[in-house]
Parts: C-alpha cells; structure tokens; sequence
C-alpha cells in the first residue's frame, strides 16, 4: 500500500514539473503585444512559478 501512494505522489510530482515548465516557457513565447502580452507573461509566469513550488512540496514529501 505504501508503494501505492509513493507512485501517486511521484505521478502528482511530474504533472506538477510538466506543467510548471510548459507554462514558463509558454509565458517566454507569446505572441501578442502591448498590455495583453503583459498580462499573458504574468498569469503564465504566475502559474509555472505555482507549478515549481508545489513541484518542490511534492520531492520534500517524498522523502
């Protein structure tokens, strides 16, 4: 059983990284201008910085 839950916190663990990621980079390569652009860098900036931390929660809770 703790096997079990090791795997889902390691799966949670990737999704989180994954996501964290792809939301950076998407933030690093709009293609709009002006103020949207802006507001489009910091919602992605936003949550591929929420996606690291809870990235980060999750490898502590491995351990």
């Amino acid at each position: 059983m703790n096997e079990i839950i090791s795997m889902l916190k390691f799966g949670a663990l990737m999704v989180a990284l994954v996501l964290g990621l792809s939301c950076i980079v998407m933030s690093l390569t709009t293609s709009k201008s002006g103020k949207e652009a802006l507001q489009e860098r910091i919602e992605y900036g936003f949550f591929g910085v929420t996606g690291l931390a809870i990235t980060g929660l999750l490898a502590y809770a491995m351990s």
